[in-house]
């Protein structure tokens, strides 16, 4: 088009008729041929039906949404409101990438899309990265003179799986994008359609991040006897969460002279200041990966030393000193000193911590017997009811870890983690049993089977002793959701368990005689703060029924009965309580503090409604991730 406008102003301006090369084909010509190319979906051997089974297989599992940390949730609706800051990427950089290109036989491109996933990666976008590029769709040189718009998008999907290097990063990268670019004449709406992935407002569908290289021959207007300068259009819109352009720029004898673009950002999610961050990362990295190809990508340099100066001590509290003392020991502390006080409450059933010191004595005998022990894991597969506390506090005893099975999780998963831990016995209720997958060689205690009263008063009174509980030993093996891949199992050792005790009390003097819901889910990690805080600081457990637990008006009544003081629970169920409590002209006086992990919390006007009618009412928001900490962090 550029060419087309300097040869008609130049003729023009002299008074002649621009003098034009016939062209072979004309864009009508195109959009017949592509349809010809194509062929029919319905035959197994056109061009299309073999490029979507291409697609189908390369797109296959791909994660709906990459996860990276925002300034905001992200909204229902996406406005597409956005804002850009400029990339600068100087010369000695541009040509060092371009030599590690050379060098791995792969394009300019393919570097900067494999660094690019790196850092969405090292940012917590996980190891399947799908990254959306535009491509020139100008396969044919008949088309080079022809003005149209030829354009389809390609999503390129990187994995980072197993930690390789960068150079081996980019020889994925290299095959993954010669295998799409072999078949990049779907169009990308045509394969949305195809694919027909989970639809949503609030996002695009198949990848939400796009990067493009504009390294074509530069378009260039010289018209006689004017001067001209290129100015940058200024964008208010985005239509993906990022976009990244980039253009390279080379002197006439192809030698690197850097590159220039712009980081554009959807509004709804970051600030200007978080999109200037990225990019300074983005090119701290790059001079990484060339300085190091060889290097594993999760070592590669992201972070100024500022930044990581303050990231570790930087929002870190004060530090306080947690002296070792094993959790049996710390239960016996308190047993010792409210024996009466109410521990748990179920329905009819009423322990004080006295008897369930006892009964869960008793149980720590039955599965040390089963060969329970310091290295070994005992499952809790048990619906919600007085035997929860028990088993957990038995299985605490022995020094083994718990792993918390969810009775109504699929029949593969149960057998993943029952495979992936060995546990040495089941304990488990006879509503569940049945649900323990064929072949598990670990022994079943079903706790509510007929003589199961008869085993437990022979077994042995008193504390088990148990040598060598130290810090190291793991109190619980919690598996992660396996959203993106396959469940990992993490284990929280005893040391960080006891640290997260102490902490809580520090932050909650409040403790013996208040009343706590078992509400969380024993498969979630907040289960554990909920549980052990509860017990070891001489409060009392209150626990629903699940069929109370599930429904917001229900919970909320059983709330009030039982005059729970304090409540941990996700943040769609705090906004359902408090619609609940409101529809039900409930005040509940006694509820004081609300805490919220496991989601972002938004706080509506319902929410807020809710709080302010009990004055010093908290809501408390917990984060921590699985595979550190139950809480790293607290608002």
């Amino acid at each position: 088009l550029a060419r087309d406008i300097t040869t008609a102003y130049g003729a023009r301006a002299e008074g002649l008729t621009p003098e034009w090369e016939p062209l072979p084909v004309q864009y009508a010509d195109y959009a017949l041929w592509q349809r010809e190319l194509l062929g029919e979906e319905s035959d197994p051997d056109s061009v299309l039906s073999r490029q979507l089974a291409y697609w189908k297989e390369a797109l296959a599992e791909m994660p709906e949404q990459l996860e990276l940390p925002a300034d905001r949730p992200r909204p229902v609706v996406a406005t597409f409101a956005g804002d850009s800051v400029p990339v600068e990427i100087g010369a000695e950089l541009h040509a060092s990438l371009t030599r590690l290109a050379r060098e791995s036989g792969a394009s300019v491109f393919m570097v900067l899309q494999a660094a690019f996933a790196t850092l969405l990666s090292r940012l917590g976008g996980g190891t399947d990265i799908p990254i959306g590029s535009p491509v020139a769709g100008r396969t044919d040189e008949a088309l080079d003179d022809l003005v149209g718009f030829f354009v389809n998008t390609l999503v390129l999907r990187t994995d980072l799986s197993g930690d390789p290097t960068f150079r081996e990063l980019i020889g994925r990268v290299r095959e993954t994008d010669l295998a799409a670019y072999a078949h990049q004449d779907v169009p990308f709406e045509h394969l949305v359609e195809v694919l027909n992935p989970t639809r949503s407002l609030s996002r695009h569908p198949l990848f939400q991040v796009m990067l493009a290289l504009q390294n074509n021959t530069r378009a260039d207007l010289h018209l006689a006897s004017l001067e001209m300068s290129a100015q940058a259009a200024e964008s208010t819109s985005s239509k993906f969460d990022l976009f990244l352009t980039l253009s390279e720029r080379r002197s006439s004898d192809g030698a690197a002279e850097g590159l220039t673009g712009v980081l554009e950002f959807a509004t709804d999610l970051f600030d200007r200041s978080s999109a200037v961050r990225l990019v300074e990362r983005y090119v701290r990295l790059l001079r990484d990966v060339v300085a190091a190809p060889d290097a594993p990508v999760h070592s590669t340099a992201v972070l100024s030393a500022d930044e990581y100066t303050e990231l570790v001590s930087g929002s870190r509290g004060a530090s306080v000193d947690v002296p070792w003392v094993s959790l049996p020991e710390l239960f016996a502390r308190r047993v010792t000193q409210s024996p009466d006080a109410l521990a748990v409450v179920f329905e009819d059933e009423r322990l004080t911590y006295a008897e369930l010191d006892e009964v869960s004595d008793r149980l720590a005998h039955v599965l040390r017997a089963a060969g329970a022990g310091p290295e070994s894991t005992v499952a809790l597969m048990l619906p919600r009811s007085q035997w929860l506390p028990v088993a957990l506090l038995a299985v605490v005893k022995t020094g083994a870890a718990y792993l918390p099975v969810d009775p109504e999780y699929p029949v593969d998963r149960i057998a993943f983690m029952f495979a992936d831990t060995e546990p040495v016995c089941v304990i488990t209720a006879m509503d569940a049993v049945d649900g323990i997958p064929a072949g598990v060689s670990a022994e079943p205690i079903v706790v509510d089977s007929p003589g199961f009263d008869r085993t437990l008063a022979e077994a042995p009174a008193g504390p088990v002793r148990v040598a060598g509980l130290c810090a190291a030993l793991p109190v619980y093996v919690i598996y992660t959701s396996g959203s993106t891949g396959r469940p990992k199992g993490v284990s929280l050792p005893a040391g960080a368990m006891v640290n997260l005790l102490a902490w809580h009390e520090r932050s909650r003097p409040e403790g013996a005689g208040l009343v706590t819901a078992n509400f969380t889910s024993i498969s979630f990690d907040v289960a554990a703060q909920e549980l052990f805080t509860t017990l070891w600081s001489g409060r009392t457990l209150a626990v629903p029924r699940d069929d109370v637990r599930r429904h917001p008006g229900d919970f909320a009544r059983w709330l009030e009965q039982h005059r729970v003081n304090e409540l941990f629970v996700p943040n769609l169920m705090v906004e359902a309580l408090a619609e609940a409590a409101a529809e039900q002209g409930l005040t509940l006086p006694e509820l004081r503090n609300v805490t919220q992990a496991g989601e972002a919390l938004t706080v509506h006007a319902r929410v807020r409604e809710f709080f302010a009618a009990v004055p010093g009412r908290r809501l408390h928001n917990h984060y921590g991730p699985t595979e550190s900490h139950v809480v790293t962090a607290s608002t």
